[in-house]
């Protein structure tokens, strides 16, 4: 039963998890994507698309509150074949030994891809500049002996749990030779049903205490164990959810005030320098965006007003076409200074430099005196504190 829930959930998980990376734009390597070599793993990448707006917000919703809600159906399902990691000899053949690796690689990986992916939810960013590609392959691997495993047990899985469904274990077929049955059994001390619902229990107080996080709303007071769970920061128009603070980030008041500060856009014709009254001068659009990070975290929709980007691809010679931008931040420390837009992305109407929320500036934190809001992108690269717009630079 444990496994069979595993087949499906690891399978969601890692679905959403090639759709999260899809998302941040790999194609454009050499500014968004720090996993090297990718070669014919990335052969299912495409443009990540405007619309829906809360499309990942969903996909990453679902990978995070999904990753979590299994840890302890894998860590039952670990310590109900404890006996078979420990079997001597190690390998009674060749194929004996092949099986053992790739249960390896299963464990391994699976605890591997876990762990890391809690740490990144819980503490921002602990591997800096590497966290991607490690999870990135190490997915790859840990899927690879899921599906072997996976193609081996998925019968013998079935037939079990059709057997206790009609009370007759295996539904006669002779028990396999390297069973978990110990030949000394202690007294049971909790039954199957028992074990089952103390599983099913711990992964639904999970469930309930992280998955708020995505929903947003009163849901979002239960989300105990989510780093940007309960109830919304501070108050006010710009009292949402963020990651990095200006003071994080290396942001001063002298950095941006408005007689220092001006965008610089540079593109076919030329460059051209902006200052924050000049912006303002051009025509300003209104769009109702949430932000969703990779931490599974997500806002409701707040009320952006801005320059749209292909307003400002055209100032620099791109009418009608706008290509992919480099977008490039402030910000003195952290991960993603600069990061890179799709055509599609800089084309899209809602897609703003944002210089208002919810009808008041931006405050510090979130990206005074100008930040990107782009619809359905990752929260990463909406870039905060812009000082500088790249158009064709990739």
């Amino acid at each position: 039963m444990l496994g069979l829930v595993l087949l499906v959930g690891i399978t969601v998980l890692f679905v959403t998890g090639l759709v999260s990376y899809a998302a941040y734009n790999p194609g454009l390597s050499r500014v968004n994507d720090t996993t090297p070599d990718k070669g014919l793993l990335g052969f299912y990448l495409f443009a990540w698309p405007t619309g829906p707006v809360w499309l990942y917000r969903l996909t990453q919703g679902v990978h995070v509150t999904l990753g979590i809600t299994l840890i302890p159906v894998l860590l039952a399902k670990l310590w109900s074949v404890v006996p078979k990691l420990f079997a001597l000899p190690p390998a009674r053949s060749v194929a004996h030994a092949l099986e053992r690796i790739s249960l390896l690689l299963l464990v391994g990986g699976g605890l591997f891809e876990f762990t890391t992916g809690v740490l990144n939810i819980q503490l921002d960013y602990i591997f800096p500049g590497s966290f991607y590609p490690l999870h990135f392959y190490g997915a790859w691997v840990f899927f690879a002996a899921f599906l072997a495993h996976a193609a081996l047990k998925t019968p013998t899985a079935l037939r079990a749990v059709r057997g206790r469904l009609r009370d007759r274990p295996g539904e006669g077929a002779a028990p396999e030779p390297d069973t978990l049955t110990s030949p000394r059994p202690d007294p049971p001390t909790v039954s199957r049903r028992g074990a089952l619902g103390l599983v099913g229990g711990g992964s639904l107080l999970l469930f309930l205490t992280t998955v708020g996080q995505s929903l947003g709303g009163p849901f979002r007071r239960t989300a105990l164990l989510a780093p940007h769970g309960t109830a919304d920061p501070n108050g006010g128009p710009n009292g949402f959810q963020i990651n990095k603070t200006a003071a994080y980030a290396g942001i001063t008041a002298a950095d941006t005030h408005e007689d220092a500060w001006r965008l610089v856009v540079t593109g076919r014709t030329g460059t051209v320098r902006l200052s924050r009254a000049q912006l303002l001068e051009l025509p300003l659009y209104s769009a109702s965006l949430p932000i969703a990070c990779v931490e599974g975290w997500s806002t409701a929709d707040q009320w952006w007003r801005g320059v749209r980007l292909r307003d400002l691809a055209a100032l620099v010679g791109y009418e009608g076409d706008p290509p992919d931008v480099l977008v490039e931040s402030l910000q003195r420390h952290g991960a993603f200074r600069r990061a890179a837009l799709r055509a599609n992305q800089v084309a899209d109407p809602r897609s703003l430099l944002a210089l208002y929320v919810n009808g008041e500036e931006l405050s510090p934190d979130h990206g005074h005196p100008a930040r990107v809001i782009v619809p359905a992108a990752p929260g990463v690269l909406n870039t905060k504190w812009v000082a500088r717009l790249s158009f064709g630079a990739l």
